[in-house]
């Protein structure tokens, strides 16, 4: 059985476990090692089942604690080299990734990391890259694609395709326009490699979920700009009109930004 938990999606730290009985990845580690290591014992999970932590960019809040857990507990750190090389760069990054545990694949390729096959993709955003990953695991399909300015092509092929999907739905265009951020952060926000307002995500999820999906959670909500709610809602309405085609079980979540999602079981 695939099993997933959400530990933290927002600007505060975003970090993602997937795991079966034996083996379990990490999709970023940007929360902070203390809580990282709380919430896991809290459910009871083992750090020894930890085996790979994949990084989608090289933002503080995806990457904070990567290099501390995966040195005290030598788990290796797949990102490409652009992105590892910004993790390096990184001056919030204290501890960084030791050089045993950087592991390096080209964004585009498809690759196996125990009962995982790992299928990448680029998402348009301003890091050094920004990687999102389709995963398969015992006839299951998850995907997660997150911090995405725009939903490209190749970014929607894998709606479809995929069994559970996480997708960002940061802000709120009406809220951004009228909130506080001065003009040159509401540009980088709306721009194309900043992030998906909560109107595109359900535009883009309404022209390319199909019957295969059974559940949506959207993440990295802003939390000036967005309220969960709001994106809900504008996800659902837009849904409304494509109903017939979507699964008669399908679901829509949205993921909170400091507090631990339950623990989902993937089927």
């Amino acid at each position: 059985m695939l099993d997933f938990i959400c530990l933290g999606s927002g600007s505060c730290g975003n970090c993602y476990y997937l795991f079966t009985e034996q083996y379990g990845i990490l999709i970023d580690l940007g929360i902070g090692i203390r809580s990282f290591k709380k919430y896991f014992r809290e459910y009871g999970l083992s750090f020894n089942k930890v085996n790979a932590i994949l990084i989608t960019h090289d933002h503080t809040d995806h990457i904070k604690a990567a290099g501390a857990f995966s040195t005290e507990f030598h788990v290796p750190v797949y990102a490409t080299e652009a992105v590892h090389a910004g993790m390096l760069r990184n001056r919030f990054m204290q501890k960084k990734v030791g050089a045993a545990e950087r592991h390096y694949f080209a964004c585009g390729n498809t690759f196996a990391l125990g009962p995982f096959r790992i299928s990448t993709f680029k998402v348009p955003h301003d890091s050094s890259e920004n990687c999102g990953y389709y995963v398969e695991c015992e006839g299951v399909s998850f995907c997660l694609m997150t911090d995405a300015g725009s939903l490209t092509e190749d970014m929607a092929r894998f709606i479809p395709l995929s069994d559970y999907l996480v997708i960002e739905a940061n802000y709120d265009a009406a809220m951004l326009a009228g909130g506080p951020y001065p003009m040159f952060l509401q540009k980088r926000i709306s721009g194309l490699n900043g992030h998906m307002c909560n109107e595109e995500t359900a535009r883009g999820l309404a022209e390319n979920l199909t019957g295969r999906t059974k559940k949506v959670w959207l993440c990295h909500l802003s939390e000036e700009n967005n309220h969960p709610e709001l994106a809900r809602k504008t996800v659902e309405n837009a849904l409304a009109a494509v109903q017939d085609r979507l699964n008669e079980a399908f679901t829509l979540e949205v993921l909170k930004r400091k507090v631990p999602s339950p623990l989902y079981h993937l089927a």
